[in-house]
Order: structure tokens, then sequence, then C-alpha cells
């Protein structure tokens, strides 16, 4: 599954085996996003991650910012 633009933003859900995994999905994410100083929208539930993308400080729009960081995720993946 690939990213998907909905109401001006990018979306995506990732499964995984388990929490454990997922969680370590998270913690990946969440030291890319640190860097990077754009931040997503997630949930999480058991082994299902999901993300939501867009850039607050540009009326909740899709930026390039979204797109680098979608992008530095699917690179967690392989």
């Amino acid at each position: 599954m690939s990213w998907k633009e909905e109401n001006n933003t990018l979306k995506r859900s990732f499964k995984f085996k388990n929490f454990v995994e997922a969680w370590a999905f998270m913690t990946k994410v969440a030291m890319i996003a640190e860097k990077m100083d754009h931040h997503p929208d997630w949930s999480n539930v058991y082994n299902m991650v999901h993300i939501t993308l867009t850039t607050h400080d540009k009326e909740n729009t899709i930026t390039e910012k979204d797109k680098a960081l979608a992008k530095k995720i699917d690179e967690l993946l392989g």
C-alpha cells in the first residue's frame, strides 16, 4: 500500500507481526521526525500504525516536508 492523498493530508497504514514490531517502527519514525522537526499525527493499535502527514503552519496542506518524511518512512521498510 502506498500513501494516499486525502483532505490535504498524506495517509498510510502499516501492519506488523505484533505490537513490539509496530512500536519499534514508531520509535524509528519518531527519531526521523524529530530530526526533521516535522511530526506526524499517528495512532497505534496492536500491530497497526496509522500515520497522517500535513504541514500545520502552511494551512494544513501537503508540502515538500510531508513528502520528504513519507519517503524516509518508506525507506525504513526497505
